[in-house]
């Protein structure tokens, strides 16, 4: 293969006021992985989008081996050697791999029959050069993510890619399959090929890159080695020391507080999401729920809240059934929720950042008695929670909707955490937010959890659910698969994500058999409270 040199030179994209990248020279030399490093909402993904033709530059420059070229649409850039692997992949799920490999430049025979041997043929080719083990005659919808993705990497290599960008590529990988991608990345190097990896994942990084590119704020701030400390990259992005530690003392779990029996929870099309999950949650813990996305996060927290109403089973809280309650009704009954799409489920963006802050809040003193609203009392806790939660916005009267996302996540956490609750539950806490806001909202949890109130995280930052956890349950099309310590490895909680439910390979990754199940899915840590199960292994602390 004939490697090229990539060059962007004063790239600007605007999208009216916005100015999203901001004259960004960027330079990826032949063979080598380059890391886009910045945090949500840098400008990493609009930068590859220009590259790759999807966005045309409000001014500056491409250049392919020293020659200008001009993108207009994402064919100029294939035909440039340019490939890319979005963070959501562009494929058919009912057709095989090697249909979709070749889907938009299918080859013929006579007659105009598909030439599928030959497409199978190619396919076959690129797995023997790359290493990218894949069967080219099954269903996409039957893979698992992890190969999925290779499917997508296939595509652009069949077309020549000499340039593979990887936009957040192990967004939705297990641990295993995030090691797997990495393999690949360094094989594609040997053979000459060019990655842009974009991610905001400093362990990621010093894994794989070559060189790291730092974006904030759509501007390139600098370049750093591999070699560099977290603490360096994470200063870098965000612009200020940042404690990435998580600092808790061990929690000192009491009485159940909260249960989940048999429940049962359908999607939209009457498929089960959540299968017959019994939970149990003890006041002053974080249980944390780990998994790949997709495996039932998203409903059983909806049913938790009342937005999707369980097909059986049965959510207590403090001993009150509350499976039937109304989203109002379970707010009221002092739950607090912050949802994994902001956008739809958090904030209403017509409204303005104070009326934001008090959505769930304004038919009580002191912002309303339910026929007014007390618009002083309103106000004076908008600024209030700003200024605490460093909400950045140039007023308190400006519409969330025009915040940027890391800012709209702060309202909602600002408006759940400053009340009093009996629950609270976080999904995606700190997804949009930078490195430094993620260090605040991760303290203001463990301050919640360490006044009493039972607290359960969901997320698929695996270092998140780690660091904040004091049990982890991983879930798995649907079901609890095992509740560990986070002190339980990498290799362990890969598995458990992945479905493996062989208690032999599961008590080698874990280093010794203290493995709790799905059948002892309530059990908690050693130590934890009077009646915990000795098999739930010994608590420890990220």
């Amino acid at each position: 293969m004939t490697a090229l040199k990539l060059e962007l030179r004063g790239i600007t994209k605007r999208f009216g006021s916005l100015v999203a990248n901001d004259h960004i020279d960027l330079t990826v030399e032949p063979g080598e992985i380059h890391c886009l490093l910045g945090e949500n909402g840098a400008g990493k993904s609009t930068l590859m989008n220009v590259l790759y033709g999807l966005y045309e530059p409000t001014s500056g420059e491409i250049v392919v081996d020293g020659t200008p070229r001009e993108f207009r649409t994402a064919g100029d850039a294939i035909a440039a050697g340019i490939g890319m692997v979005h963070q959501h992949f562009m494929l058919v799920p009912v057709f095989t791999v090697a249909e979709n490999v070749m889907l938009g430049h299918e080859e013929t025979q006579a007659l105009g029959w598909l030439d599928r041997r030959r497409a199978k043929k190619k396919v076959l080719d690129l797995v023997a050069e790359y290493g990218l083990a894949v069967d080219p005659d099954a269903l996409v919808e039957d893979l698992p993510v992890g190969l999925q993705q290779r499917v997508e990497i296939l595509k652009a290599l069949v077309r020549d890619a000499k340039v593979l960008i990887l936009d957040e590529p192990t967004a939705v990988l297990t641990p295993q399959e995030t090691e797997e991608l990495f393999r690949v990345m360094r094989s594609l190097r040997e053979s000459g090929v060019s990655i842009v990896f974009i991610t905001h994942k400093l362990k990621e990084v010093k894994a794989v890159a070559d060189r790291i590119t730092v974006i904030r704020r759509g501007k390139v701030v600098g370049s750093a080695d591999p070699a560099a400390s977290e603490t360096e990259l994470a200063s870098l992005m965000v612009g200020r020391p940042v404690d990435l530690v998580v600092h808790k003392e061990p929690a000192q779990p009491g009485e159940v507080r909260f249960a989940l029996d048999k429940l049962t929870v359908l999607d939209d099309f009457g498929n089960v999401q959540v299968d017959a999950v019994d939970l149990e949650l003890r006041e002053g813990e974080i249980l944390g729920i780990a998994g790949v996305q997709g495996n039932g996060q998203t409903e059983l927290t909806q049913a938790i809240l009342g937005l999707r109403r369980p097909a059986a089973g049965s959510i207590r809280l403090d001993g009150r059934d509350i499976t039937a309650l109304s989203p109002r009704k379970t707010l009221d009954a002092g739950v607090g929720f912050v949802p994994e799409d902001r956008q739809h489920d958090g904030i209403v963006g017509e409204f303005t950042v104070s009326e934001n802050l008090v959505l769930d809040l304004v038919t009580r003193p002191p912002f309303g008695n339910g026929i007014s609203v007390d618009p002083k009392a309103v106000r004076d806790n908008a600024r209030k929670r700003v200024a605490e939660f460093d909400i950045r916005t140039q007023s308190i009267d400006t519409p969330a909707g025009s915040l940027s996302g890391g800012n709209q996540q702060k309202v909602v956490v600002a408006r759940e955490m400053s009340r009093p609750l009996r629950m609270f539950i976080a999904s995606q806490p700190t997804r949009g937010v930078d490195v430094g806001a993620m260090e605040f909202i991760h303290q203001r949890i463990v301050a919640e959890r360490d006044i009493g109130t039972p607290v359960i995280i969901v997320s698929t930052e695996l270092d998140e659910v780690v660091a904040l956890a004091d049990r982890i349950a991983v879930m798995y099309r649907g079901r609890i698969v095992g509740i560990v310590p986070p002190t339980a490895s990498r290799e362990q909680l890969g598995l458990l994500m992945a479905g493996v439910d062989d208690p032999e390979l599961l008590a080698r990754a874990a280093g010794n058999p203290n493995l709790v199940t799905e059948d002892d899915s309530t059990a908690t840590a050693e130590g934890s409270a009077p009646e915990a199960d000795p098999t739930a292994g010994e608590e420890g602390q990220a």
